[in-house]
């Protein structure tokens, strides 16, 4: 059994799924360690502005350790936020056979790339990509190309999230033998359990929300940030202006207040709170089309998007969205020009007439999105790479 060391900030809801599986592997001896130490406690979102608590379990079935983080400022914002002068020492106690990082920005998981390459496998996970590099020549691009080429370096094997991903692997020297596909993904069993349930559970909240059984819904759920430009998709909802559609703004964050000023005589736009993980699989049901409008920079995947389909549920997508190359066909929605509403206005009118077909295509493509493929990819680099001694 290889022991398999995994560096992280924190406990999110995304990858606490895919731990508790890789636990009950015979090929693996797990343990993940969390650099941000009072990620012990709940965490200040500073988008959502929220203190967040996740209410489904993030801690149970695998093992982990909270590696003291002595930062004078602890957060995952910044480079210097995250300073664990024992990472190493631990992990070289655990006497790890490889090491799986997560995210390079951050002053403790560069250190740990670059102690640990050369002794055992470095493995590296992360999701960006080339969608907002400025086109042509330019210094500044070419000197983090450079610095970026040096980072990876050090690694020996990269877990791809999807294409534009890939690329940026590509283009930062790794070479293609060297890349193994671990999608992102979310727990799809979760969203699509209990559908009848869920459903009815929908039902009664639209009839809260004096939404009509025949009226079609688009969604967004996210922060309310630039970054998700979700006035845009209002702006198009209302410029849509078709009978018997409504939309739904759902989540917390800087625009928020100002928003909901601003449209808050627009009967049919109805605004949500932040909803916690356990409502979630109800709210992607209270619509009929989800939308992501991100204009970045920096959205690099949406795996919002990922739970919308799991719930069978029509997309719509900004080409700024690292999961449109990938999730995002013509048989389950359609991706936009970031920014344009008159493209997004045409393709929310375009889902208006078979959503029902397109939340179906949905479902089928998200079952290829799990975390079943990334461990058969893990499996597939632990028999070719791991070596024998361990740090």
């Amino acid at each position: 059994m290889k022991r398999l060391a995994i560096i992280t900030t924190h406990p999110i809801q995304y990858y606490a799924p895919l731990f508790r599986l890789l636990s009950k592997e015979s090929t693996f001896s797990v343990r993940v360690f969390y650099t941000l130490g009072q990620a012990k406690e709940e965490l200040h979102d500073p988008d959502f502005g929220i203190r967040v608590q996740w209410d489904v379990p993030l801690l149970e079935v695998y093992n982990y350790t909270f590696v003291n983080n002595v930062s004078a400022n602890p957060g995952t914002r910044s480079f210097r936020r995250i300073v664990n002068p024992t990472l190493n020492k631990e992990i070289k106690a655990w006497k790890a056979d490889a090491v799986l990082v997560i995210g390079w920005a951050f002053t403790s998981h560069l250190k740990a790339l670059r102690h640990f390459h050369g002794k055992v496998p470095v493995l590296f996970r992360g999701d960006s990509n080339l969608i907002d590099e400025p086109a042509g020549f330019s210094f500044k691009k070419f000197l983090r190309r450079a610095f970026l080429k040096w980072i990876y370096s050090h690694v020996d094997y990269a877990l791809y999230v999807g294409e534009a991903n890939k690329q940026y692997y590509l283009a930062h020297g790794l070479k293609p033998k060297k890349l193994f596909f671990a999608p992102h993904s979310i727990d799809n069993n979760r969203f699509a359990a209990n559908e009848v349930a869920a459903e009815r559970a929908a039902k009664t909240w639209r009839a809260e929300l004096r939404i009509g059984e025949n009226e079609t819904v688009f969604l967004f759920a996210g922060k309310l940030t630039p970054k998700k430009a979700p006035e845009l998709l209002i702006k198009a909802f209302l410029a849509l202006n078709q009978d018997n559609t409504r939309l739904i703004i759902t989540g917390n964050g800087e625009l928020g207040p100002e928003l909901k000023r601003r449209y808050r005589e627009h009967k049919k736009i109805i605004f949500v709170p932040f909803q916690n993980q356990s409502s979630m699989p109800v709210l992607y049901r209270l619509a009929n089309i989800f939308v992501l409008p991100s204009k970045g920079p920096g959205e690099t995947w949406g795996l919002a998007v990922n739970e919308a389909m799991a719930c069978s549920r029509a997309v719509i997508v900004s080409d700024k969205c690292g999961c449109a190359a990938d999730l995002v066909q013509p048989q389950n929605g359609y991706v936009f020009k970031s920014g344009d509403l008159e493209n997004l206005k045409s393709c929310m009118q375009a889902t208006l007439t078979n959503y029902k077909e397109l939340g179906q295509a949905s479902y089928r493509i998200i079952q290829n999105y799990t975390y079943s493929e990334t461990i058969a990819q893990l499996k597939l680099i632990a028999e070719t790479a791991f070596i024998n001694t361990s740090v």
